[in-house]
């Protein structure tokens, strides 16, 4: 928002050490923010919070969200203005095997977290960050709007949805009093760092660094593609407004890609072939595999109309940049000074944009 500073501003991000919270805690810390997290362990190793350092310069805090009282008192002590929860379980594959596990976190855990802020009197806005999978998907071909149904096919996408209806009811009961909750979709990003498991990206660029052929499950599935500080820089324009008493903004926000973005699993991984050259090969995986949804894609008119937001980088700037991080990680660089310089690339084309 105009004339908005971060400078000093309390922010806690929970799920800071996974990979879209290390990169919204890195941003955050540039913006001058004095920002805490509060999350478990890096989930995979390598990570982006080892790897770029992310609690470098921040309070960082090793604690599962499941756990209330602990949660509860590091909310007491951090104090926060804002709080950006994405501490999450956030595989689809894995809520199979783990369903319970699945909702402790992401039903429960957002439960807690709200709470805490609640009880906490400097919390003045939450920003919970669920996912494009919230919605009842009916495989339509236009975008799904933030006022559809919430469902869920799978354990993962369930738990989402039930976040966000956790979200509303909150908002509902004990939104006169407490802080201002909104509540952010986004689709399938991509970004240097994430090593995460049964994710299409990491699981190519694992393939193609081995000398292997990618496997892929689902090349006809067309997902909303997005570099992962598209959403992020949504969900700090939505923060600036709810930090700023706009109560009318207490609610569920898409943010994804332009349409054309909108691509299928085998354009993906064909293009990231390309730019990375001889040796890059895939094929699909023919084996029996749990549902994933087919084509999904987010309406995202409510949040260019009322916070002035819009994708800035391309599918394809994105997939560079992807690259780009990936081959200074494998070459030794600073990834904490690449990451960063990242983020300034965008801002710049941002603010060129404006």
């Amino acid at each position: 928002m105009s004339g908005f500073s971060w400078a000093g501003r309390r922010v806690l991000v929970t799920g800071h050490t996974g990979f879209k919270g290390g990169w919204l805690s890195l941003w955050l810390q540039r913006l001058g923010a004095r920002v805490s997290g509060y999350a478990l362990a890096p989930p995979t190793r390598p990570s982006l919070f080892e790897t770029a350092r992310v609690g470098a310069e921040m309070d960082s805090r090793i604690g599962d969200v499941r756990d209330r009282e602990g949660l509860a008192a590091a909310v007491r002590e951090i104090r926060p203005e804002l709080i950006f929860h994405l501490a999450a379980q956030p595989l689809v594959r894995r809520s199979y095997r783990d369903p319970v596990e699945t909702y402790a976190t992401n039903v429960m855990g957002t439960v807690h977290l709200l709470d805490a802020a609640r009880r906490c009197d400097t919390v003045a806005a939450v920003v919970n960050v669920t996912s494009d999978k919230c919605y009842h998907n009916r495989e339509w071909l236009w975008g799904y709007r933030e006022d559809e149904p919430m469902g869920g096919a799978d354990p993962y996408s369930s738990s989402k949805g039930c976040a966000e209806l956790v979200t509303a009811a909150w908002r509902q009961s004990f939104g006169a009093d407490g802080p201002l909750l909104a509540s952010a979709r986004a689709g399938n990003v991509i970004g240097g760092g994430d090593w995460a498991e049964d994710r299409l990206v990491p699981d190519i660029l694992r393939a193609f660094g081995r000398g292997e052929p990618a496997r892929i499950r689902h090349p006809g599935a067309v997902r909303p593609w997005q570099h992962v500080l598209e959403p992020l820089a949504g969900y700090l324009r939505l923060a600036e407004g709810l930090l700023a008493g706009r109560g009318d903004l207490a609610g569920g926000w898409n943010f994804g890609p332009e349409d054309d973005d909108a691509r299928t699993v085998g354009w993906v991984v064909r293009r990231l072939a390309e730019l990375w050259g001889p040796g890059a090969t895939w094929h699909e995986d023919g084996g029996e595999h749990p549902h994933e949804a087919r084509w999904l894609k987010l309406d995202c008119s409510r949040a260019r109309t009322l916070l002035g937001w819009s994708p800035r980088w391309s599918l394809e700037q994105g997939l560079v940049a992807v690259l780009e991080w990936q081959r200074a990680w494998q070459a030794g660089a600073d990834m904490r000074s690449l990451t960063l310089a990242q983020i300034e690339a965008y801002e710049e084309d941002r603010r060129e944009a404006a």
